[in-house]
C-alpha cells in the first residue's frame, strides 16, 4: 500500500470540539433517533494500521468484567479526559493505557469523520500508522485479547456484513465482519466502512 496515498484520502486536521458527528448508529435507521439526547460526550479512538510486509490493524476485545460494551470488539480508544489537550492526545493515551503501545511508535496519518454513537458519545477515528518493534502490555482490566487482522482483507466489500439486531426494543441494523472467530460490528465496522470508502474515492 502507497500510505502518501493513504494520507492523502483523510482528513488531514482534526474537527474543533464540540465534533459534529457525520457518521451514527443511526444512519440505517434513523426513526431509531430519540427526540431528546444530551450533548454527546467527545471521546478519540486509534485506527491502528501495522506497518507489515501485508499491512494489518489492531483490535482490542473488550473484557467481560466490564460494565459496558463487554466482549465487544473495538479499536483503542476512550473517552477524553480534563488533561488532555487534544482528541489525538486521548486515542493515543489510551492506546497506551488498554495495550502498553508507547505513541513513539504510532505516525498520526489522518482523521476520519466523527461519528455519534448510540450511547452518547462523539468519537474522532484517529488513524494511525503503527511502526513494528513495540511491545504489548494489555490491561486486563480492560482488554481480554489484542489481535490484528488484514488490511486487505477489511477493505474488501466481499467481506462487509449488513446485519440487524433488537436493541431497546428496535430493531437495528448494522454492519460487520468475522475474521478467525471474531466478530467486528457496530461503530467500530461503520468506521472501518469509512474508511474503505475515503481509500477507493
Amino acid at each position: 500500500m502507497n500510505f502518501d496515498v493513504l494520507r492523502s484520502k483523510l482528513l488531514h486536521e482534526a474537527p474543533p470540539l464540540p465534533l459534529v458527528p457525520a457518521r451514527s448508529d443511526y444512519d440505517f435507521d434513523p426513526a431509531n433517533r430519540p427526540k431528546d439526547t444530551p450533548a454527546l460526550t467527545p471521546a478519540a479512538v486509534l485506527l491502528p494500521i501495522i506497518l507489515r510486509a501485508e499491512p494489518t490493524v489492531l483490535f482490542t476485545e473488550r473484557s467481560a468484567r466490564l460494565a459496558k460494551h463487554a466482549g465487544q470488539v473495538s479499536f483503542p480508544g476512550g473517552r477524553a479526559e480534563p488533561g488532555d489537550e487534544s482528541l489525538v492526545r486521548t486515542a493515543l493515551r489510551e492506546t497506551c493505557e488498554e495495550t502498553g503501545i508507547d505513541a513513539s511508535f504510532i505516525s498520526v496519518a489522518g482523521f476520519l469523520e466523527a461519528y455519534e454513537t448510540g450511547t452518547g458519545f462523539a468519537i474522532l477515528p484517529v488513524v494511525g500508522l503503527l511502526k513494528e518493534g513495540f511491545a504489548l502490555v494489555p490491561n486486563t482490566d480492560e482488554v481480554a485479547e489484542i489481535f490484528e487482522v488484514p488490511l486487505a482483507f477489511l477493505l474488501d466489500p466481499a467481506n462487509r456484513q449488513k446485519n440487524q439486531a433488537e436493541w431497546r426494543g428496535r430493531m437495528r441494523h448494522f454492519y460487520a465482519f468475522r475474521y478467525n472467530g471474531h466478530y467486528i460490528w457496530g461503530a467500530t465496522a461503520a468506521m472501518l466502512v469509512n474508511f474503505a470508502e475515503r481509500l477507493t474515492a
